[in-house]
């Protein structure tokens, strides 16, 4: 029953927890916050630096591993097998047993197996509800390094090692302050994780100086869902509707009005320009994060281009869930940018390689790392607690990182750019201490949210042409599209009308023609590789 099962969930959600308070951790209680005042420089982990009296007693030490080595997530364990394998070949210890449990089969039974064989610590498990199980049966005392980031999974002595999501949308939306956005609005995927995310960017909103102005959800992988959220979100049928008021408007003087050979031609111009395009008016942001996939995203951008909104008008962002993808050579999408984490240590990589024939992906650094720190740990003269748990932080295979006292973690990101090729250019690299605190969001502060309503003081018509004086009060327009709340960023005295539906009746004029929208049919391929 104990065949090796390993690994972590990349994504889900919680956030970090940035505590203030200035009790310092001691004994194993993990819950005491530290004082992250006092960081200083963070712990290299590194086999040979972990303590200087690694592996010399004689006390037989003991680390269990639970991980899924059979079932749908076995490809999973085994990447985090393969990269605790590495750690122990690098320095090889006799009297330090690991052992590897799966996870596939009755959990409460296998954690009962493992508690009798006393371990000083527990590396994994993966998902949620098997690390609820681990840390309801565990003795308070035993650390758990779990691979979940959902926030009521962990606490209690179970920490994970796991990117943080809201680590990475608050790492972007302080790259959008750096970019002087404004207003930007979230496209996320109709699922836990989604809303969750959206959440993080609803409190992002208070702590930086962009502000959201519009939550959208589509269901992922569903072609339908991503066209109809692109259209609402480009405020498709308001700019229409603009657009033909404008043309209406100018055919009708042209036909019906005595005007003078200048106002005439001047007229004729404008006309003619509005009949190259199909849509009126400007967005009322300009920055759209998108909190999906890249596949996923690369669809909504193609939609959102086909309703008119491009990403030279609008500033694409997106989180880590673009890292890796295929996204990163669709040369449409350069210029987008989004956090990432940095590439694992050479040395961690070329040994991984020859030991798998794969090259490692950040999972398998993550495991790397816990298998690094339990061992650190097991040989350290300080508490589990106080070891684990530094506001100094670690220097692991994908950079600088800390767990904090409520078992969530913090991972130092950097941003890259798109550009068309493979190999995204990072623009801003990560810190490389918590001397100053990275993020300012506490995870008991993310809650799911659901879809916000555009927020937008609409289009009006007129705003975008110019006719002679004398007719301007008998040719007005209504806005059009007009939707906003008491915010800070659009006040309910901009809004003047709304347009009628008498208004949007079928437009007759000699020179005017509507344009026919193509239907479009996308083909998307899941790349999704493991889901809870």
């Amino acid at each position: 029953m104990y065949i090796k099962r390993f690994f972590g969930y990349f994504f889900a959600l919680c956030c970090l927890a940035g505590c203030s308070t200035v009790d310092i951790i001691s004994g194993d209680k993990w819950d005491t916050e530290y004082d992250i005042t006092t960081a200083g420089a963070p712990i290299q982990l590194q086999y040979g630096q972990l303590s200087d009296g690694y592996g010399t007693d004689d006390t037989q030490h003991n680390i269990a591993v639970l991980l899924p080595l059979s079932g749908d997530a076995a490809p999973i364990g085994r990447t985090i097998r393969t990269s605790v394998e590495t750690a122990l070949v690098q320095r090889p210890n006799k009297n330090l047993a690991v052992t590897f449990y799966d996870t596939t089969t009755d959990l409460s039974e296998t954690i009962n197996t493992v508690l009798e064989t006393k371990p000083e610590i527990i590396i994994g498990p993966i998902f949620a509800n098997d690390a609820k199980i681990v840390r309801a049966a565990k003795p308070s005392e035993i650390p758990v390094l779990s691979f979940t980031s959902d926030a009521t999974a962990i606490g209690d002595g179970v920490m994970t090692m796991a990117l943080m999501p809201t680590n990475g949308v608050e790492s972007i939306i302080a790259q959008m302050q750096s970019d002087n956005i404004k207003h930007f609005i979230v496209i996320a995927p109709d699922t836990a994780s989604g809303h969750l995310m959206a959440g993080a960017a609803k409190s992002a909103n208070e702590l930086y100086t962009p502000t959201l102005n519009g939550i959208f959800f589509y269901k992922e992988k569903d072609t339908d869902s991503i066209k109809n959220t692109a259209e609402t979100a480009s405020m498709n049928q308001a700019r229409i509707a603009a657009h033909t008021r404008a043309r209406t408007v100018l055919s009708d003087i042209i036909t019906n009005e005595r005007l003078t050979t200048t106002e005439r031609a001047n007229l004729s111009t404008q006309l003619e320009k509005l009949e190259k395009t199909e849509t009126l008016g400007t967005l009322p942001y300009d920055a759209i994060l998108f909190l999906g996939d890249g596949e996923d995203t690369k669809s909504l951008a193609s939609f959102l281009r086909y309703y008119d909104v491009g990403a030279r008008d609008i500033k694409f962002y997106g989180t880590t869930m673009w890292d890796g993808s295929d996204i990163a050579s669709d040369f449409t999408m350069s210029g987008a940018r989004f956090p990432s984490l940095t590439n694992s240590s050479p040395e961690f990589s070329v040994i991984y390689e020859q030991i798998s024939g794969k090259t490692p992906n950040h999972l398998a650094a993550f495991g790397y790392d816990a298998i690094n720190m339990a061992i650190g740990m097991i040989y350290s003269d300080k508490t589990n607690a106080t070891y684990l748990i530094t506001p100094n932080g670690y220097i692991g295979t994908s950079g600088l990182y800390r767990l904090t006292p409520n078992g969530s973690s913090e991972r130092a990101l950097q941003i890259s750019e798109l550009n068309g090729t493979n190999t995204p250019t990072v623009i801003k690299k990560s810190v490389t201490d918590f001397t100053t605190p990275i993020y300012k969001i506490n995870a008991s502060d993310v809650k799911i949210t659901d879809s916000m309503d555009l927020e937008t003081p609409g289009i009006d018509p007129d705003d975008y042409i110019f006719l002679p004086e004398h007719l301007r009060d008998k040719y007005s327009s209504k806005i059009i599209g007009a939707n906003a709340r008491e915010t800070k960023n659009i006040k309910r005295s901009q809004i003047v009308a709304f347009l009628p539906d008498e208004d949007s009746e079928p437009i007759k004029s000699e020179n005017y023609k509507p344009i026919k929208h193509e239907s479009i049919s996308r083909t998307y391929i899941d790349e999704y590789q493991i889901e809870e």
